[in-house]
């Protein structure tokens, strides 16, 4: 049986509902069943504001921990994007301040762009001498770098680096070899360096002194590294391929730095844009550099064939043994008593190159641009200068009044000590590298209480070190020569505040002949000439392997009245 309450209930129910219905307004239900739907439509997009809002609101608060907003996916890289458009090395240093001198920088999760930054002394000594075998250049640098310096000593780890600082720390040590720096050095200032500027003078026409003194120590580096010289400083200028390929070579290789691997190593694959350059290029320096080791193998050989050859205007003497590095290293074997490899012998010649062209010529330029603006500090070396050329006792010289045509002995150049403080004032705060890269062997922990896990990559930031309050003083950021006398003598900082030639078991072997280099070239310029920068000519660092200018610098040349330096003497 049906029961007839339930269906009483029903039709009631079903009658309330429509009279309940019929009872609204057509246009009120409209209102209504509007509401419902704007309410439903809203709600995800409140809920993805809200999720917005949060995820920035939480980036952000990352920078105070962190030293720079951290995001979701992309980490840090919005903000290294936004450092590069400016001066990436400030951006570095103001960070670093924040951070008390070192920071994690996290790139995004599909890169290898994560590594520890640092500028605090006792970290570098940690990872340059304490724990030197727990820090070598890594994976990642030498694959980033390898096309170009492939298993040269800047590249190289381990054994292969032991053996080559070995050989190459007998030789720079060696009389040979330093009297081959020092006559290359004397003759390519006075007879193309200063009648180059002469010739600038008489034109009255403004000269890049970056690219002249570019050219001054590319010349130089390749007499000392190749034994040949390959004429960049020459009136007029000319352009010469090995010198202009290895430029490219350099530049496109630093772009591999701030680079998510896959996509170079994509762009290598596809021989697009700078891996493109970069190919090109090696291919014109690999060139170069093989055709002088096939040249000086013939002439090992048969020492009589030796005589003009790679564009070098100075013929040899048969008799008289070569003492550049390229010659020293044909003249040994290998572990297994071999020769070396043509590439091998090519790979550390560019290595050498690299190192002694670049950081003498950089630290001049900014040497000659912080002169510019201190004149006061400019005075104070030609005082210097004259004095010591006014106490020749050399019989025939003249003890007293102005020289024309001077050249300064090696033990001049040695007692220039306010000389050295200057340019050593001018490497600290402007080091002809910026930054350099080291990577995590084993788990450790730094001095300052940093966590480093097994393959983490470690910067350390030698531009900022020199900014930086708790290593230099408030004064960190002036121009100070006097900060590196004692009682008129110039006294050197330990290596891990002062890293311009870095430090530990790779401190540069160069340092001695770079420092004896700079002096030679600075002084007989300012001994000539007063450098004047032009007019409102912008001065950045470039972003590069090392800090170049990256527009040059312009300068105009005056030549030094002789009343007005007869005062010094």
């Amino acid at each position: 049986m049906i029961n007839s309450d339930n269906i009483n209930v029903t039709n009631m129910t079903n009658t309330n509902i429509t009279t309940s219905s019929a009872s609204i307004p057509h246009h009120n239900l409209g209102t209504t069943r509007g509401q419902l739907f704007l309410f439903y439509e809203l709600e995800p997009l409140e809920v993805f504001l809200a999720v917005v809002v949060f995820i920035i609101i939480h980036s952000l608060r990352q920078k105070k921990r962190q030293g720079l907003p951290l995001w979701p996916l992309v980490g840090m890289l919005p903000s290294l994007l936004v450092g590069m458009r400016h001066n990436l090395y400030e951006w570095v240093t103001d960070i670093l301040c924040r951070q008390n001198g070192t920071f994690h920088f996290k790139g995004p999760s599909f890169s290898n762009l994560n590594c520890v930054v640092t500028s605090d002394p006792r970290n570098l000594e940690h990872l340059l001498k304490t724990k030197f075998s727990n820090y070598p250049k890594g994976q990642y640098f030498r694959s980033n770098v390898h096309d170009l310096l492939g298993d040269g000593i800047f590249n190289a780890d381990d054994e292969t680096w032991q053996r080559q600082r070995k050989i190459a720390s007998i030789e720079f040590h060696s009389t040979k070899f330093r009297h081959l720096t020092t006559e290359s050095l004397l003759e390519l200032v006075h007879s193309r360096l200063l009648p180059v500027l002469e010739e600038a003078l008489a034109k009255s026409t403004a000269i890049d002194l970056q690219d002249i003194l570019l050219r001054l120590t590319f010349d130089n580096i390749c007499m000392i590294a190749f034994g040949v010289d390959p004429g960049c400083l020459r009136p007029g200028l000319p352009e010469i391929p090995f010198a202009r390929a290895f430029e490219d070579a350099t530049e496109a290789t630093v772009l591999r730095f701030v680079t998510p691997t896959w996509i170079w190593k994509a762009m290598r694959f596809l021989n697009l844009g700078s891996e493109s350059r970069l190919k090109d290029s090696i291919k014109g320096v690999d060139q170069f550099a093989i055709e002088v080791i096939k040249t000086r193998k013939k002439e090992l050989e048969n020492p009589e064939s030796r005589g003009e050859t790679n564009n070098s205007k100075k013929s040899c003497d048969p008799k008289k043994e070569r003492s550049d590095l390229l010659s020293v290293f044909m003249r040994l074997k290998d572990d297994n008593g071999e020769a070396f490899s043509e590439k091998f012998l090519s790979d550390i010649c560019v290595n050498f190159i690299l190192a002694g062209r670049d950081t003498s010529s950089v630290a001049l330029s900014w040497f000659f641009w912080l002169l510019d603006k201190h004149p006061e500090v400019e005075e104070k070396i030609l005082q210097e200068v004259y004095r010591i050329i006014g106490e020749r006792k050399d019989e025939g010289e003249q003890k007293s009044g102005v020289k024309k045509d001077v050249i300064f002995k090696a033990e001049e150049v040695k007692r220039m000590e306010y000389l050295q403080a200057a340019i050593s004032e001018a490497l600290r705060l402007y080091p002809s590298v910026p930054v350099d890269h080291k990577e995590v062997v084993e788990d450790d922990i730094f001095p300052d209480g940093t966590m480093l896990k097994k393959g983490t990559k470690v910067v350390y930031a030698i531009y900022a070190m020199g900014r930086m309050e708790s290593i230099w003083g408030k004064d960190c950021r002036e121009y100070k020569p006097e900060r590196w006398l004692r009682d008129g003598r110039f006294m050197s900082e330990s290596a891990y505040k002062f890293t311009a030639f870095n430090g530990g078991p790779r401190l540069c072997l160069g340092k001695d002949f770079a420092y004896y280099q700079m002096k030679f070239v600075a002084a007989a310029i300012l001994y000539c000439y007063h450098v004047k920068v032009v007019k409102d000519h912008p001065v950045v660092p470039k972003l590069a392997l090392t800090m170049y200018m990256k527009h040059g610098l312009k300068v105009n040349l005056i030549r030094r009245d002789e009343s007005e330096l007869e005062k010094y003497f």
